[in-house]
């Protein structure tokens, strides 16, 4: 099954910004997986950030809209979370999945926004 490993994710000031990475193993067939990032800060549910699928289409949760933008490199089977205009509420661990069928998640990496 596809293996996917997230990066790019630390400790950044109020307004700052981040670029997360999520690299696919395994899979020969990284263009038809929808592909998505959640978030799960401590002691919360684990929520639905950005979304991507094999087409292109994009959709983003009402609190990071305009400040995050989700995109994919299919030749780098690689999907990509810019994160600008970072707030203290945009700390948690980040996951990335990948959806063909069943879904695959990484391990996470953790994002933490504080002056």
């Amino acid at each position: 099954q596809v293996q996917l490993v997230e990066s790019g994710g630390g400790l950044v000031q109020p307004g700052g910004s981040l670029r997360l990475s999520c690299a696919a193993s395994r899979t020969t067939i990284f263009n038809f997986y929808h592909m998505g990032w959640y978030r799960q800060a401590p002691g919360k549910q684990r929520d639905l950030v950005a979304t991507i699928t094999a087409g292109g289409t994009t959709t983003y949760a009402d609190s990071v809209k305009g400040r995050f933008t989700i995109s994919r490199d299919n030749p780098k089977n690689t999907v990509y979370l810019q994160m600008n205009s970072l707030k203290p509420d945009d700390t948690a661990v980040y996951y990335c999945y990948a959806q063909y069928g069943i879904v695959n998640w990484g391990q996470g990496t953790q994002v933490t926004v504080s002056s």
